[in-house]
């Protein structure tokens, strides 16, 4: 049974796939999460644990979520609430999946927030609006203009005639025009030409970071140096053991792994529903999930940590300095740039590769929502576009006007990539590895593929992946979650946020009962026809 009468979309070239998936993983948690986390927990010894957590539960969780997309896309459900009851044969797993649609539709709408930051500055540095050889004090003051740090509503005191909301609203224009365009003609065109040249822009960084030696004349701040605490396992204050014996070190790269890769924002399965059934979905898994690392393991702890380092010093790298993503982005690299020959150029090339990267990432978590709509209701395009644009660009605008120390933002990011995004990423495990049967996931998994996977991974993907992610989830709840109820029961503004969750959730659960009725409906017509 076919869930609708629309034209069938495919991705028309491997690479074409490859960089639309690496492309959701690589984003703003690359260039801005990963190098702050990387300095808080100990350099080189940071990456011992990360990459134990992407062996043994990002790869796993990433190909579970191939196998559930491409099994599920050549049967014509593309959906997630179609994908599980595909897979399962239980229909009220639809109403599971949907959450896997309102992840992402309540993701983007602090994402694209975020995303009007990247474009707002590398504007400001295209079109030199930085001030030259400012220091710290002003940097803090222009954070505070583009996010409205000072208070709710002070982006707003212009109404929208404001720089920093007309940055905002142009990236969800340029996002809703891309989806409009589809799969192939928008989505894959964009990130064949923005995945490359945000490597070009990445790499013309580094290489300048790389090239610097010692400006400041500082001993012991050299990019030797800074390099040396990236990637040194010991650092000065704290050994290597000390390090890896910290728990919350573990959490932290594991929490990361999952974020960066774009793991149970249902995503990477919806774009796999719309591989064909005999496409080497190994490669393309693998060769993605392997940019989204290189990117950050690489070539972002290089350019970032090494250009802090140089220019602030170590004193600068601790955790009291990075307690969040955006320090090192928006505060401490535009402080080094204005210290940086030609600091100017390689500014807005940095922002800018920042805007690509989360537009790359932003209409892959558009596209669940517009799926869920298309084939739930078989409504067109169109419509289903403009549902979906109200929700988000509402959320958004919520996001925008609560910025008093960015509660909506954080209540948001909280709920939906660190609690429920490890929910569903453990039930894709075991619905994949057990009960789908880890014998017929890895067929399906290495059908068309020319690489196969080495015998020990089934006691990896069964046994070692579902145990390993429930003990990180459950430590983690244990230190983070008293916080964030403590955080609800007495901030007004994260209530209304938690509000808006829930009736994102309501909405997908009604759309999914909508969409089983139809399907059923299908179903019967489909048996009397036999």
């Amino acid at each position: 049974m076919k869930p609708n009468k629309i034209k069938q979309e495919n991705w028309t070239t491997q690479f074409g796939v490859i960089m639309a998936v690496a492309g959701s993983a690589i984003g703003l948690g690359n260039f801005l999460r990963f190098p702050g986390l990387a300095a808080m927990y100990g350099g080189g010894a940071f990456m011992i644990p990360y990459l134990v957590a992407f062996f043994l539960l990002g790869l796993p969780a990433v190909w579970a979520e191939w196998v559930l997309g491409r099994y599920s896309g050549v049967r014509g459900h593309h959906s997630v609430p179609g994908m599980f009851i595909c897979m399962t044969g239980k229909r009220n797993m639809a109403y599971f999946g949907s959450l896997c649609v309102t992840l992402p539709t309540i993701i983007v709408s602090y994402y694209t927030f975020i995303e009007g930051w990247c474009l707002a500055y590398s504007l400001r540095y295209l079109f030199g609006w930085i001030g030259k050889g400012s220091g710290d004090e002003y940097f803090q003051k222009l954070f505070a203009e583009t996010t409205g740090l000072a208070g709710n509503g002070a982006l707003f005191q212009h109404g929208f005639l404001n720089f920093n909301v007309f940055c905002i609203a142009l990236c969800l224009l340029f996002n809703y025009f891309l989806i409009y365009r589809g799969i192939a003609k928008g989505i894959e065109w964009f990130c064949s030409w923005a995945l490359p040249a945000l490597l070009v822009c990445s790499l013309i960084i580094m290489v300048r970071v790389l090239t610097l030696g010692n400006p400041t004349g500082i001993e012991g701040q050299s990019v030797t140096d800074g390099l040396g605490y990236v990637w040194n396992p010991s650092q000065p204050n704290k050994t290597f053991w000390e390090s890896l014996a910290n728990p919350e070190t573990w959490l932290a790269s594991a929490g990361h792994v999952f974020f960066s890769l774009s793991l149970g924002f249902g995503a990477i399965c919806t774009y796999a529903s719309y591989t064909r059934r005999n496409d080497d979905i190994v490669l393309s898994s693998t060769t993605a999930a392997a940019a989204n690392g290189f990117c950050e393991a690489v070539v972002a702890a290089m350019l970032i940590v090494p250009a802090a380092y140089i220019f602030l010093g170590p004193a600068f790298l601790t955790p009291e300095n990075l307690n969040s993503s955006f320090t090192i982005g928006f505060l401490a690299l535009p402080e080094v740039f204005c210290k940086m020959p030609l600091g100017q150029i390689f500014g807005f090339l940095f922002f800018f590769l920042l805007f690509l990267a989360a537009v790359t990432s932003s209409i892959s978590l558009l596209q669940p929502q517009v799926t869920l709509l298309e084939e739930g209701l078989n409504i067109g395009r169109k419509s289903s576009l403009a549902i979906t644009a109200l929700i988000t660009a509402f959320g958004t605008f919520f996001t925008a006007y609560f910025t008093k120390q960015l509660t909506a933002l954080d209540t948001m990011d909280f709920w939906t990539a660190n609690v429920f995004v490890f929910i569903i990423s453990e039930v894709q495990i075991v619905l994949v590895y057990w009960f789908f049967n880890i014998n017929t996931s890895l067929a399906e998994l290495q059908r068309g593929s020319q690489i196969r996977l080495p015998y020990f991974f089934r006691f990896i993907l069964k046994y070692v992946s579902p145990f390993y992610l429930l003990v990180v989830f459950v430590s983690w709840l244990y230190l983070k979650f008293p916080e964030q109820i403590e955080k609800i029961s007495h901030n007004t503004a994260a209530q209304l946020t938690f509000a808006f969750l829930i009736f994102v959730t309501i909405f997908n659960l009604f759309i999914t009962s909508r969409a089983l009725a139809r399907w059923k409906k299908l179903e019967i017509l489909d048996s009397k026809k036999e």
